[in-house]
């Protein structure tokens, strides 16, 4: 069974070394902590079972639709030309 650091996994999976350390923390994957040089690091133990689940669970960003991503920049566009009419509208105010 190979293991590997939270850093080197999560950069294998393209996660956070937060997100690695949840995972590990909450048993979604197994993971064995050492002490090494007086530190205590914490290898995770690939599966390839759960290497699969995780890989499946894991959507990458290009999988995601861009009509939705062009979508939430249209409306996050016009939320923020209301918020510059509101604050000029603020500034005339206090003036």
């Amino acid at each position: 069974m190979e293991k590997l650091t939270l850093k080197e996994y999560a950069v294998k999976h393209k996660l956070s070394i937060f997100n690695v350390m949840k995972m590990a923390k909450t048993g979604k994957v197994k993971s064995k902590t050492q002490e090494e040089n007086g530190k205590e690091v914490t290898y995770i133990l690939l599966d390839e079972k759960r290497e699969e689940e995780i890989k499946n669970a894991i959507i990458p960003l290009d999988e995601k639709e861009e009509g939705d991503l062009k979508e939430a920049v249209r409306i996050l566009r016009k939320e923020v030309t209301v918020l510059k009419e509101e604050i000029e509208v603020l500034k005339k105010a206090i003036l």
